[in-house]
Order: C-alpha cells, then sequence, then structure tokens
C-alpha cells in the first residue's frame, strides 16, 4: 500500500537563481536519490508556478517523516545539498524557525 503526501515551498523571487535551481534538479547527486529512495519514497515529483513549488511524494506505508529527517541530518551529502538549496528557497509566511517544505492539506478529491 502507498500513501501520498503533499508539499509546497517557495522559492526566492529571482529569475537567475530560480534558472540555477532548475538547472541542479535537472541532474541532482546521486546521494541525495539513495537517500530519497532508501526512506521508503517511490516516486518524487516538484512542480514549479512562479516561485511556488508543489512536492508530490508516493511512499511506502513504513516512510515517516521523522524517520526521514533523523537519517537526513545524519548524512553529510543530505546536509550539503539541504544547505545549497536553501539559497534558492525561502519559508512560507506560516512557516515555523528551520521548517521548509510544508505538509498540504487534501481538501477535495473527486469520487468515480
Amino acid at each position: 500500500m502507498t500513501k501520498r503526501y503533499c508539499l509546497t515551498l517557495d522559492l526566492k523571487n529571482d529569475p537567475k537563481l530560480i534558472a540555477e535551481y532548475r538547472r541542479y534538479h535537472e541532474k541532482i547527486w546521486p546521494e541525495i536519490t539513495k537517500s530519497i529512495k532508501d526512506a521508503g519514497i517511490m516516486n518524487l515529483e516538484i512542480y514549479l508556478l512562479g516561485t511556488r513549488m508543489f512536492m508530490v511524494m508516493e511512499v511506502h506505508e513504513q516512510f515517516s517523516f521523522e524517520a526521514k529527517g533523523k537519517a537526513d541530518r545524519e548524512n553529510p551529502k543530505v546536509r550539503e545539498w539541504e544547505e545549497l538549496m536553501w539559497k534558492y528557497q525561502q519559508a512560507l509566511p506560516s512557516a515555523k524557525p528551520g521548517e521548509k517544505w510544508m505538509l498540504m492539506e487534501k481538501i477535495f478529491k473527486l469520487e468515480a
């Protein structure tokens, strides 16, 4: 069984920085791909409109945000990637200190 999570985050409103961010995501570091898969994330997509990003994650049932966060904090390459990405990202106005990607609430689903 899989679960889907949707998250959002903004980029800084600078076309040059946004272009750089997009280039990094054309070929993310292999250590980042490995950390994503090792956490139980089966599929991950990021969409962009202006400065607003939208992430869709499909995860195995054993996936845990807490376990992923702990593994990320213990992985020097993930910490390096996250620090680099923060050059381009900015927290949403409602984010708590240190909070980046924010979980979105599903408010509608079209039923068959």
